[in-house]
């Protein structure tokens, strides 16, 4: 087991590896882009990990979702991503909180160094950003991955410097008619691309306002992405 981090190691030194491995990271939302941070975050040494997410896995996750199969469905995501977390890392602290994110909710959010915003409920993830951008630690935010094809469109920017993504807009809209901003700058990955739902309307579920179609290989990315940036900011190699 001593061998499962020695690649990350190699690449960043024991005192990197040991900066992963203690940084204490809170991720909302494990569906189709959480599911794949948290992944990708476990993998490359993050050793405290809090997972929050409401929902139970649905047949319509599994095009994209990684705790998502047809043997999980019916389960708590955050039951089954902590379960394949740990056969990664065993000695990985992952805390799966099986709740919803919503404006007066405690999460402590102040103990942690890193907070993920991953969910898609409008209000729910406006009332998230502005909490979480009144604290100390750092903040990541995935804005809209649905209605997309192409890998190649996905970017990073400053929340306000992101342009042409819908969810972005609706967030920057909302906020400013309630006359609250975030108390801080923060990165957030999204995609330009806007493409049209070619087939019929589906249940979008409790919370959610449409439900638009979606590819693994975006979500995935977007997933990615993020982890990259949490990375990247524990070992000093972006602000």
């Amino acid at each position: 087991m001593n061998g499962i981090f020695a690649r990350t190691e190699r690449l960043v030194g024991a005192d990197g590896l040991s900066k992963l491995q203690n940084t204490r990271i809170i991720l909302f939302g494990t569906g189709g882009v959480g599911s794949w941070c948290a992944e990708a975050l476990v993998r490359s040494g993050i050793g405290r990990l809090t997972i929050v997410d409401p929902d139970c896995v649905d047949v319509t996750n599994i095009n994209r979702q990684l705790p998502a199969t047809t043997a999980t469905v019916g389960q708590p995501k955050v039951e089954v991503l902590k379960a394949r977390l740990q056969e990664i890392n065993p000695s990985a602290q992952i805390t799966a909180l099986q709740q919803r994110y919503e404006k007066g909710a405690d999460f402590q959010l102040s103990e942690y160094d890193i907070i993920i915003d991953a969910i898609d409920s409008l209000t729910d993830k406006m009332n998230l950003l502005l909490e979480a951008s009144a604290q100390p630690g750092a903040l990541f935010c995935s804005l809209g991955a649905a209605c997309k094809t192409d890998p190649t469109k996905v970017r990073v920017a400053e929340f306000f410097s992101v342009r042409g993504c819908p969810l972005g807009a609706a967030l920057r809209k909302k906020m400013r008619q309630n006359k609250t901003l975030p108390s801080k700058p923060f990165l957030c990955v999204y995609d330009e691309e806007v493409l049209p739902n070619l087939g019929p309307a589906q249940d979008p579920g409790p919370g959610k306002a449409v439900a638009n179609g979606t590819f693994a290989h975006i979500t995935g990315i977007f997933g990615f992405t993020l982890a990259g940036l949490v990375i990247e900011h524990i070992l000093g190699i972006r602000p």
